[in-house]
This record gives structure tokens, C-alpha cells and sequence, in this order.
């Protein structure tokens, strides 16, 4: 396993849509774990194929945060929400492409997801709490949108000019 760089934004793979996976390949299969190993390095709960440059339709998640918990990774080729609740949650969203900024996001509190598993088995199952928001938020990368895309312009305006302003900085060093 390897850990890849994390595109940061503004960057325009991370506006693209993402391609479905048609076949899971053990070159696929390594790229999941690769982008947990990731994820767990930056750290994160969350990582969609588009931060690390690759335009396919996979995402790997773990919210499970709490001190002493076993860690439950998700890797999920063409993730889809086939059911959202009416409900809605408000939750402080972070992303690893826009490093050290936050802000609330509205989404649905529950959702229903249909995916296919590493070993190409399908699944389908019903996140809520944080596991819901990072799950609609990594979909998110796959369709292009990033969090920032729920806030004001001018807000959006002001995360895009700091991260320029990061990644001018970072090529310095």
C-alpha cells in the first residue's frame, strides 16, 4: 500500500465527474487500499478517487472517531443514494482537498446506499449521523461538487483564495 498526494483545491479533476467503474480489478482493489491508507494517514474519515487525481467512481470512508473503536472501513465502487429522508442534519463539514476549513452543511440525516464491494459483491445499506454526511459528501467528488459549492459565493470566494494562496505557498516550500 502507498499513500497518494491529495489534490487540493482549486484543481479541475476535483469539478469533474467521475467515470463508473465497469470491472473491479485487483489494480482497482489496491487503489482502494491505497486510498484508506490515505485517508487514515491525513487524517480523515473520508477520500473519493477525484482527490487523488483518478476520475472513477470510488470512495472509502471510516467514522468511526471514538478513542478505542475498531476501525470499520467502507470501500465503495460506483456508490449511489437510492433513498435520502425528508429529515434534515447540519453538520461542520471538513475536506481534505480544502485543508483547515469548515462550515455547516445542510443534508439529509439518513440516506440508503447502493454500491459494489471490492470483491464486486453488491451492497446496499442505511447510514446515518456523521457516517450519512460523509457518505453524501464523498458522492459529492464523484458528480464534482465539492462542499464549498452549499455555501454563498462570497464565502466560496474568500476558501478559494486561501487555498490558492496554500498551494503558492506549499510550492515554495
Amino acid at each position: 500500500m502507498s499513500i497518494r498526494p491529495i489534490l487540493i483545491h482549486p484543481d479541475p479533476r476535483l469539478k469533474t465527474v467521475a467515470d463508473p467503474v465497469s470491472d473491479i480489478t485487483a489494480e482497482l482493489q489496491k487503489l482502494a487500499e491505497d486510498m484508506l491508507e490515505t485517508m487514515y494517514d491525513a487524517p480523515g474519515i473520508g477520500l473519493a478517487a477525484p482527490q487523488i487525481g483518478v476520475l472513477s467512481r470510488l470512495i472509502v470512508m471510516d467514522c468511526a472517531k471514538d478513542e478505542g473503536a475498531r476501525p470499520q472501513p467502507f470501500a465503495m465502487f460506483n456508490p449511489e443514494v437510492v433513498w435520502a429522508s425528508d429529515d434534515k442534519n447540519i453538520h461542520e463539514e471538513g475536506c481534505l482537498s480544502i485543508p483547515e476549513t469548515y462550515a455547516e452543511v445542510t443534508r439529509p440525516a439518513e440516506v440508503i446506499v447502493r454500491w459494489t464491494d471490492p470483491s464486486g459483491d453488491p451492497k446496499e445499506d442505511k447510514f446515518t449521523g456523521l457516517w450519512a454526511t460523509c457518505v453524501q459528501h464523498e458522492i459529492d467528488h464523484l458528480e464534482g461538487k465539492l462542499f464549498i459549492d452549499y455555501l454563498k459565493p462570497l464565502k466560496r470566494q474568500l476558501i478559494t483564495r486561501k487555498m490558492v494562496k496554500l498551494k503558492r505557498e506549499r510550492g515554495r516550500a
